[in-house]
């Protein structure tokens, strides 16, 4: 498309700057940019990347308390019987169990504390003889049952002893054994061998999920449960009640 000087009409050649008649400056030369005569200052640098610091494991909140991945429970072996005090990793008091000699039919409540006032949880016996034991854990609040564990009891009499667990609908999901067959028959055939101390796993769909490991008191016992993969939405006190009862059952046969 041909271009024409503005000021005298004639035509312009494609990019010239002047007319080359009346030298008119032409409309098609660009205008110049136009640059600033405020300097941009440079654009800050990031600031550094700080990596987050560990945080400590808080104590649990109730509604959550039976969600976390470590728990203690200490026992004290007294004269009319035992106690179990459930610990999280802080320290923190979230359950107390007082079990008395002699009881025919295991009936296991765990309270908030020392005072008895307030019940958790308890682990109900189906059987009179514990040989056979398969128990159910209840919550005491809702009265729903949230789980179920069973002893094995031919290989717990003879060899490694196993608990199979259960969920709330009574379908079979895992087991919790002894890691090694070779102490679990020192423990039980040697001299002395009820002094070696118990270490387990448990395996939920054939994953190793959880180790729970016994070390021994001069008047008691401590076990702790260390979470590995436990499902988030297990329910942790179907474990405790395993160990209490490794506690309140299991030593009477050794």
């Amino acid at each position: 498309m041909a271009n024409y000087c503005t000021n005298c009409g004639s035509e312009l050649v494609e990019g010239a700057q002047f007319c080359p008649q009346c030298g008119a400056k032409s409309a098609q030369q660009s205008a110049a940019p136009q640059v600033s005569a405020t300097p941009v200052a440079p654009a800050a640098p990031p600031p550094p990347q700080v990596a987050p610091q560990p945080q400590p494991i808080q104590a649990g909140t109730p509604g959550s308390i039976w969600y976390q991945n470590y728990y203690r429970i200490r026992k004290k072996v007294l004269t009319v019987g035992n106690k179990y005090w459930i610990e999280d990793y802080n320290g923190n008091l979230l359950g107390f169990c007082k079990q008395k000699l002699f009881k025919l039919k295991e009936d296991i409540r765990i309270y908030t504390d020392e005072s008895l006032s307030q019940e958790l949880f308890c682990i109900k016996q189906k059987q009179i003889l514990d040989a056979f034991g398969d128990f159910a854990v209840v919550d005491s609040n809702s009265g729903m049952v949230l789980g179920s564990i069973k002893r094995e009891w031919l290989s717990s009499a003879f060899a490694k002893d196993s608990w199979q667990v259960f969920n709330a609908q009574n379908q079979l999901i895992g087991k919790i054994e002894e890691t090694s067959t070779g102490q679990a028959l020192a423990r039980k055939y040697m001299p002395g061998g009820g002094l070696i101390p118990e270490k387990m796993t448990l395996e939920l769909n054939g994953i190793s999920v959880a180790e729970i490991n016994q070390s021994f008191k001069i008047i008691g016992d401590i076990w702790e449960l260390a979470g590995k993969q436990i499902p988030p939405n297990f329910d942790r006190r179907v474990l405790l009640a395993t160990i209490l009862l490794m506690g309140l059952i299991e030593r009477r046969h050794k």
